[in-house]
């Protein structure tokens, strides 16, 4: 019998990291408690030149092109709705429980979740035609809204820079940086090399430039997040601060080497990234949270940038497990769960614009301790 030519093929690899707790401080005016973890690297890992979902995000940002340049705006939500139900079987099958389960345990058992899935697998598609939209450079002018800017001015006039912390919802990766663009704030996005559509060797080199290239028209730099190198990362960052300038950080927990997890809403568990708290604790930086949503789609859009994220003056949170550097650990816990609060205001107004959520069960308490997928900063 002649020889597979499947069995000459290089298998993927997963990442593979080692992951463990290094904080559980209890910060007492709260009455909560935030776990920090570490996340080192043990084996990068294989690229797959392929992976499931290329070959079907390369036809659908074709078929968004075409409908872009050729058909009429009022047309394009009506077209999105039509395709998103396209494979929506198959969607219910492979992602709608675990979905349930995390929506339900933050929004309470009252949610129609099946509802608020079909309207995410909508929003995605119109997230695709978003992108379609500014890639073909029709004249297309939506409303865009942004919201809290004299905050975030005020913040600037103290002269130490400021740090806006993103949520994914669907509307934020492009939009939200055009509304800061629009309102003449030049801000720099800390990113990784994945950022995009798709981590496979195909992804990167051919359908992430495209979103990468469109974000940067609204930026005036791109630092991308390397492991091996993260003290140039933070020098830069760090210096763009020192310079009063604005950082974008997207919440998400893949890039870095600690991540924290906190409860939200009913009985959920969410997971925030800590750098964006560390570079505000040990600066003189504003933080601030964003969250941007589409109103009406490809018409209207809201971006919300929250009141400055201060904490209030209040005794030592007691560590309940090894804390390194503990004080400094203390005040970026009074952080994260004022970015909670925010994050769950965002979710009750939107939540089915949102593309992440973490779950209903503890960090620990997951098989293979599983972080949701993430599509990057």
């Amino acid at each position: 019998m002649g020889k597979s030519r499947k069995a000459d093929r290089t298998p993927s690899s997963a990442v593979i990291y080692h992951t463990e707790i290094i904080a559980d401080l209890l910060v007492l005016e709260r009455a909560e408690h935030v776990r920090f973890f570490s996340r080192k690297l043990v084996r990068p890992g294989k690229l797959r030149t392929f992976n499931n979902r290329d070959f079907r995000e390369l036809v659908l940002a074709a078929f968004y092109l075409g409908v872009a340049a050729l058909l009429p705006v009022s047309w394009w939500a009506a077209i999105c709705s039509r395709v998103s139900g396209l494979r929506l079987k198959r969607h219910i099958r492979k992602d709608f429980v675990r979905y349930a389960a995390a929506t339900r345990a933050v929004l309470g058992n009252g949610i129609d979740a099946q509802r608020q899935f079909r309207a995410l697998l909508y929003a995605n598609h119109r997230r695709r035609l978003l992108l379609a939209a500014h890639l073909v450079g029709r004249r297309w002018s939506p409303d865009i809204q942004l919201e809290g800017l004299e905050g975030l001015q005020a913040a600037l006039k103290r002269g130490h820079g400021a740090i806006i912390w993103c949520d994914q919802f669907t509307a934020q990766t492009i939009i939200g940086k055009r509304a800061l663009y629009e309102a003449g704030i030049e801000a720099h996005q800390l990113s990784v090399s994945a950022h995009g559509i798709s981590d496979s060797t195909f992804g990167l080199r051919f359908l992430n430039p495209p979103m990468v290239r469109v974000e940067n028209r609204f930026l005036k730099s791109r630092i991308v997040f390397d492991r091996s190198d993260a003290y140039q990362v933070t020098g830069r960052i760090q210096k763009i601060l020192g310079n009063n300038g604005v950082v974008l950080v997207t919440n998400t927990v893949h890039a870095g080497s600690t991540f924290t997890e906190v409860g939200i809403g009913e009985s959920g568990w969410t997971h925030l990234a800590s750098a964006p708290t560390n570079f505000a604790a040990r600066g003189k930086a504003a933080l601030f949270s964003m969250s941007t949503f589409e109103t009406d789609p490809f018409r209207q859009y809201r971006a919300i940038l929250s009141p400055e994220l201060v904490p209030a003056p209040a005794g030592t949170p007691e560590p309940t497990t090894r804390a390194g550097g503990a004080k400094d650990m203390a005040l970026q816990a009074e952080y994260i769960l004022l970015k909670r609060d925010r994050l769950l205001e965002a979710l009750k107004l939107y939540p089915e614009q949102m593309m992440i959520w973490s779950g209903a069960d503890r960090f620990t308490e997951r098989p293979e301790n599983a972080l949701p997928d993430e599509g990057g900063s």
